[in-house]
C-alpha cells in the first residue's frame, strides 16, 4: 500500500510563530477586557490578534483584520513603518506617536468620506524568540465622548423634569379652551364664528398630541417582553419603505447571532422608527443622488454604556448617504425642539435618547458629508 503523503504546513510569514507564541489564548481573552485599542503584529505589521475595542473601532471582525497589513489602516502609515523597522533592527524598544486610525476597506465605518478617528499609538516589542509588537491605540476623543453623554443624560433628566411640570401647566388651561370652544360650536352664532371655534378645536388638540409625544417616554413603566432587534428593524423598514417609495434603498446587514433581549418592542420600534425617518427625510431634503440607508446589527463586546461597563451590548447602525449633521448641531442633536429640517418638530431624536436610555443604553452619532452613522446601543448583560 503507498504510504498517505504527510500534510504540508501553509508557510508562515517571518515572525508570527513566534509573535503569536508571546500571548497564550487566555492573554489574547484577557486583551477584550481593555477599552483601548489592541493589535499583537508581527515585525512586518501583519496583524496577529485584534481585541474586541479594535474590532468594534474598524467595523470589521477580527477574523477578516487578522493577517492584514496594520499600516493599512492609519492615513500616514510612514511613522509605524519606520517604527517596526527600528524595532526590528533592535534600535529602540518601544515608541509613542500620534496616528489617524483609518477604517479599512469593507468595513462597516468606511464611505465616500470615511469617519477617521485620531489615536494615540503605543509600540512596544514583544519578549517572544521570534519577536512580535504590541499595538495599543487610545483614541484622544474618547474622553471627550464620554463627558459628551454624561452631559446629554444629564440634560435628558432635566428635561424629563421640564417637559412634565410644562405638560401640566399645558394641559389645564388647554382642556378649558378647547371646552369654551366646543360650547360656541353648540350656539347658533355667524358662520364666521363657528369657523373660528372649530379652528379652536383643531389647534388646541393639536397642541394636545404635541404634548403627548413629549410625555411618552417618561410615563410609568416599561412593557418588558422578549424583542427581536431584527424583527424591529424590519417592521419599521416596511413602514418607511412604504411612506418613500422604491427610490429609497433600504438595505439590510443583520448579525443574525444576535439573541432576543428584554425590552419594551412598542417602544424600541417608535425608537428606531424616528431615527430611520430622520435619515429619510434629510436624503429627501437634500435630493440626495440614489439615496441609500443601511440598518446594521452588530455584537459589540467590553462596552461602557451609561457610565457602566457591560461584558455584551447590541448594536444597530443606521447609515445613510446624505449631506451629514451641520457641525453646529452636533453637539445638540439630541436637545429638544432642536432641528435642522424646515417645519421639523425636534422631537424625534430626543424621543429616541429618551427610549434608549429607558433600557439603559445610548444613541450617538457620527457624521461626515456623503455618511452619517447613528449607533443604538442596548445591553445584553
Amino acid at each position: 500500500m503507498r504510504p498517505r503523503p504527510a500534510h504540508t504546513a501553509p508557510p508562515q510569514r517571518p515572525g508570527a510563530v513566534g509573535a503569536a507564541c508571546a500571548f497564550g489564548a487566555a492573554d489574547f481573552a484577557a486583551l477584550d477586557q481593555l477599552a483601548t485599542l489592541v493589535a499583537v503584529v508581527d515585525r512586518q505589521g501583519h496583524c496577529l490578534h485584534a481585541n474586541a475595542a479594535l474590532e468594534a473601532a474598524l467595523g470589521l471582525p477580527r477574523r477578516s483584520l487578522v493577517g492584514e497589513d496594520v499600516r493599512g489602516w492609519l492615513v500616514d502609515p510612514a511613522p509605524l513603518h519606520e517604527v517596526l523597522a527600528q524595532l526590528d533592527r533592535g534600535e529602540l524598544a518601544s515608541s509613542r506617536l500620534l496616528a489617524q486610525l483609518h477604517p479599512p476597506a469593507g468595513s462597516v465605518q468606511a464611505g465616500p468620506q470615511p469617519l477617521e478617528r485620531a489615536v494615540q499609538l503605543s509600540v512596544s516589542a514583544l519578549d517572544a524568540p521570534a519577536g512580535g509588537v504590541l499595538l495599543e491605540m487610545s483614541a484622544l476623543d474618547l474622553q471627550l465622548r464620554s463627558e459628551r453623554e454624561r452631559r446629554i443624560q444629564e440634560l435628558a433628566q432635566a428635561n424629563g423634569e421640564l417637559l412634565r411640570n410644562l405638560a401640566h401647566e399645558v394641559r389645564n388651561p388647554l382642556g378649558g379652551i378647547r371646552g369654551a370652544a366646543q360650547l360656541l360650536l353648540m350656539e347658533p352664532t355667524a358662520p364666521a364664528l363657528a369657523e373660528c371655534a372649530q379652528l379652536i378645536v383643531r389647534e388646541a388638540d393639536r397642541l394636545h398630541a404635541l404634548v403627548d409625544r413629549l410625555l411618552a417616554p417618561h410615563r410609568g413603566a416599561l412593557r418588558v417582553g422578549d424583542v427581536n432587534l431584527h424583527e424591529v428593524c424590519e417592521h419599521v423598514r416596511a413602514l418607511v419603505q412604504a411612506e418613500y417609495g422604491p427610490a429609497l434603498v433600504i438595505e439590510r446587514d443583520y448579525d443574525t447571532s444576535i439573541p432576543e433581549f428584554r425590552g419594551d418592542r412598542g417602544q424600541l420600534v417608535q425608537a428606531v422608527l424616528n431615527v430611520v425617518r430622520n435619515a429619510a427625510q434629510a436624503l429627501a431634503a437634500s435630493a440626495t443622488p440614489q439615496p441609500r440607508i443601511v440598518l446594521r446589527t452588530r455584537v459589540r463586546r467590553q462596552v461602557t454604556l451609561g457610565g457602566r461597563r457591560h461584558r455584551l451590548a447590541l448594536a444597530l447602525q443606521v447609515q445613510d448617504n446624505g449631506p451629514g449633521v451641520p457641525e453646529a448641531m452636533r453637539e445638540r442633536i439630541f436637545h429638544p425642539l432642536v432641528s435642522g429640517r424646515e417645519g421639523g418638530s425636534g422631537l424625534g431624536l430626543t424621543l429616541a435618547h429618551a427610549i434608549l436610555q429607558q433600557h439603559r443604553g445610548t444613541i450617538e452619532c457620527e457624521a461626515a458629508p456623503g455618511c452619517s452613522v447613528f449607533t443604538l446601543s442596548i445591553p445584553l448583560n
